[in-house]
């Protein structure tokens, strides 16, 4: 059945091919508003980071002692 396939009439071809023209339009209008959205989250991790967060040197590989409490 391989050399067979299904007979589409130029009205169907012009439905999919509307169809495709506004799947691509809201597809790139949801990636815009993502992108948008990721960059926002972006910029505000990136000041909570600079604002309450310091680098430290990786010394002990994740082993860190703490300070020893005064008694």
């Amino acid at each position: 059945m391989n050399e067979y396939k299904l007979k589409t009439p130029k009205q169907a071809e012009a439905v999919v091919g509307t169809y495709k023209k506004i799947e691509e339009t809201v597809v790139n209008a949801y990636k815009k508003v993502e992108d948008t959205v990721v960059g926002g989250y972006k910029q505000i991790e990136g000041k909570f980071v600079d604002a309450f967060l310091e680098k430290v040197e990786d010394d002990s590989q994740g082993s860190e002692t703490p300070p020893a409490a005064e008694e």
